[in-house]
């Protein structure tokens, strides 16, 4: 099971959302939908000086989903060069 993170920019959540439901029907997640944050190039504070926001949706997946879910997000990100995209896998164990 692989604990996935992605966090990106508010401007391309609907377009994650769908293409992930849509590639990964079963797909399971929470998402929270306004975060702010500093990221390599830039912050995302929702303030007159950086006024750009971000999301975050997790998802616990089976091992054989993600390279599903990395070929959806290499997709978006190729879609939207200039948008802040990044995603995160790390090995999960349900705990009983």
């Amino acid at each position: 099971m692989q604990r996935v993170e992605i966090i990106s920019n508010k401007s391309v959540e609907d377009d994650v959302t769908q293409a992930l439901e849509e590639y990964v029907p079963d797909i399971l997640y929470t998402k929270f939908p306004l975060v702010y944050g500093r990221g390599g190039n830039d912050r995302k504070l929702g303030n007159t000086t950086w006024p750009e926001k971000n999301f975050v949706l997790v998802s616990y997946i089976e091992d054989e989903d993600l390279p599903k879910v990395q070929a959806v997000m290499k997709a978006i990100k190729k879609k939207f060069p200039g948008e802040g995209i990044k995603l995160f896998a790390i090995k999960a164990e349900e705990p009983f």
